[in-house]
């Protein structure tokens, strides 16, 4: 089964993603922001992370930047969700290492075919 580390600050956005993703056959591991996610990593190593970009304590650059410099981690495609939506945004974001840059608000079906797209 497919493990998704799904980091959000809002729980109304963390919850409906992971119920998403669960009704879709993923596994799902939650974290409310960076510094969390972090810490989720260092215990497991997901197949993938979705992640918001503005949170407090680490944002989702942050955190991706964690991500790809991080031997066990760097591999682990990074797929950013978030209303950043300006051309410069997905710009910075693609640079500090994501793999994929979706903005809010974006239909669930892009994300489960982003999520495909990525570990096939």
């Amino acid at each position: 089964m497919v493990k998704v580390l799904v980091v959000d600050d809002s729980p109304m956005v963390l919850e409906m993603v992971s119920a998403h993703l669960k009704q879709h056959g993923l596994e799902v591991i939650e974290a409310h922001d960076g510094a969390d996610a972090v810490e989720k990593l260092k215990a497991s190593t997901p197949d993938l992370v979705v992640t918001d970009v503005v949170m407090p304590r680490m944002n989702g650059y942050e955190l991706c930047r964690w991500i790809k410099s991080n031997a066990s981690t760097k591999d682990v495609p990074v797929i950013m969700c978030t209303t950043k939506s300006e051309e410069f945004d997905k710009y910075w974001g693609m640079k500090q290492g994501a793999d994929a840059y979706l903005t809010k608000p974006y239909h669930p079906p892009e994300l489960i075919k982003t999520i495909k797209q990525l570990i096939s």
